[in-house]
């Protein structure tokens, strides 16, 4: 370990929202407190691009029941960004820091935040300028390297089930075909979620499709319609980044907007959607098919938060500070699960190269063999980091005989 530092702290967040990212930040800064080395606590608004605006709060002076408040509360309450720094902006950035005399940074975020705080740890030993960088994981997505699971997933994750559940029920109600899209760009964790809905065999949803697996259009109809004509309804779940047999996602022939890290945005839009939707009336010719884009619902929905995933969350913010303020100089903090029946986890440092930039996908095992479903592992893999879901009845439904 490199030598401990005196100096302030900052924290940002950056990155889409979840409903557990703020007990990150709660749980670093009432850590701080706790360091002597550690003086001032500043929280810059809207991630880096409100350090190079120097638009910042002072977040030692909160107290710790508005902290408490504000964990458990959704979204992202220092604001975020999607913005990857230049080498010129780091220079200015440093700048700004010591006038602040910020020695800590943290930053909450998935991979492309993990990518901003090695550009910035690597840009500060250009500069000689002696600073710890760590990043906060979380990502609704699930797909960081290194992690068993993120902070955001099993909260998302949760909205997922427990939508999919109530759709379920509506389907049974007016039978037809209902398409849901769900947010995984390059992992299908997300999407694989929603069969945690099923509780009864003719529940669904009955089809899943993730982007680790080609997606076929013409299989796909194949696939509605043999669930269709056995049920009389059929509900699926996708994945907003399908991909075709040559890895280009479905969503991008009608999409063009980018952020500064290069990622097409696939949500905010309904189009995916119509398209399936649009080909299951043409094609199969059935009347009642509808669809829906959970889109930015699923991130920052009040009341759902898996307590899981709280724990969790609230847990890598206060390991990060631990051992940014016990000399590390950088890193990220990975969530790794125990062996054995019992869900357990321990956290460990690991450097920000092995979590930065690049994805995971769902293994092989969660995914059946036809590719349109998941697998019982996948299943003993999230219950844990979902928690119970509604309790859902429905009668025997014993005929009654004619009179």
């Amino acid at each position: 370990m490199a030598g401990s530092l005196k100096g302030n702290m900052l924290i940002a967040q950056s990155g889409g929202p979840s409903m557990v990212i703020n007990q990150s930040l709660a749980g670093a800064i009432i850590e701080a407190k706790k360091h002597k080395q550690i003086k001032n606590i500043y929280g810059s608004l809207h991630g880096i691009k409100g350090v190079l605006e120097e638009k910042m709060i002072d977040l030692r002076k909160e107290s710790n029941a508005v902290l408490e408040a504000v964990a458990h509360t959704p979204s992202s309450a220092l604001g975020s960004v999607r913005k990857k720094p230049t080498s010129e902006e780091c220079t200015k950035i440093f700048s700004i820091l010591q006038r602040y005399d910020v020695r800590y940074f943290f930053y909450i975020g998935g991979n492309d935040s993990a990518e901003t705080v090695n550009i910035i740890s690597e840009e500060s030993r250009k500069d000689n300028y002696d600073l710890h960088c760590f990043h906060i994981p979380k990502t609704i997505d699930n797909d960081l390297l290194e992690n068993d699971h993120t902070p955001g997933y099993g909260s998302a994750a949760r909205f997922v089930a427990c939508a999919v559940m109530g759709d379920n029920l509506d389907n049974l109600a007016l039978k037809g075909v209902k398409i849901d899209i769900i947010m995984g760009r390059h992992a299908g964790f997300l999407t694989a979620a929603s069969a945690l809905a099923k509780v009864h065999p003719d529940d669904g949803p009955h089809l899943i499709y993730v982007p680790e697996r080609p997606f076929s259009m013409e299989k796909f109809c194949e696939d509605v319609k043999n669930v269709y004509d056995r049920l009389g309804r059929c509900i699926v779940a996708v994945s907003e980044g399908i991909s075709d047999e040559y890895g280009i996602a479905i969503a991008t022939k009608f999409i063009k907007e980018t952020d500064s890290h290069g990622n097409v945005q696939l949500s905010g839009t309904g189009a995916l959607g119509d398209l399936l939707s649009g080909e299951v009336k043409s094609k199969l010719q059935i009347s009642r098919v509808r669809a829906d884009t959970f889109g930015y619902l699923q991130r920052s929905f009040p009341g759902i938060a898996s307590q899981t995933d709280a724990k969790e969350a609230r847990a890598v913010g206060i390991e990060a500070v631990k051992m940014a303020a016990g000399g590390e100089p950088q890193g990220s903090i990975a969530i790794r699960r125990k062996p054995g029946k019992k869900y357990q986890v321990y956290f460990e440092h690991v450097p920000l190269q092995s979590v930065a930039k690049n994805t995971r996908h769902m293994p092989d095992e969660f995914i059946n063999s036809a590719g349109n479903n998941i697998t019982d592992a996948f299943l003993k893999y999230a219950k844990p980091l979902v928690g119970d879901l509604p309790k859902i009845g429905r009668f025997k439904a014993v005929a009654v005989k004619k009179q």
